[in-house]
């Protein structure tokens, strides 16, 4: 069973960046987050393979996010710079198995989230 626990969320103004990071008891065929504004329905963010790097990016956070693994941690991170009051969301670390075809809001395995509030 694949257990994933989020953490790195908090408050900061525009401009300035977060990173989370995922911890997980053993590693998906795919992971990545994706997160969830009050009121609005998930939106993924990016959808990593692990065993190759490959990523496919939102358009909405491409350019600003990155996404990185360290395998000896157990540990995914998302790296975020120049937030906007617009990625103010709980954000949810994902994982899923092979082939991973689906969308990762509604993949297998969900962390319980972190909070970003991106306010001035």
């Amino acid at each position: 069973q694949v257990h994933l626990v989020e953490s790195g969320g908090g408050s900061v103004q525009p401009g300035e960046s977060l990173r989370l990071s995922c911890v997980y008891t053993s590693r998906p065929y795919c992971m990545g987050w994706f997160r969830q504004a009050p009121g609005k329905e998930r939106e993924g963010i990016v959808r990593l393979f692990t065993h190759d790097g490959g990523a496919i990016w939102a358009e909405a956070v491409k350019g600003r996010f990155t996404i990185s693994q360290d395998n000896a941690k157990k540990t995914l991170y998302l790296q975020m710079s120049s937030l906007a009051p617009g990625d103010t969301a709980m954000y949810y670390c994902a994982g899923d198995d092979s082939p991973c075809a689906g969308y990762i809001k509604d993949a297998k395995y969900q962390g319980q989230g972190t909070q970003v509030t991106v306010s001035s």
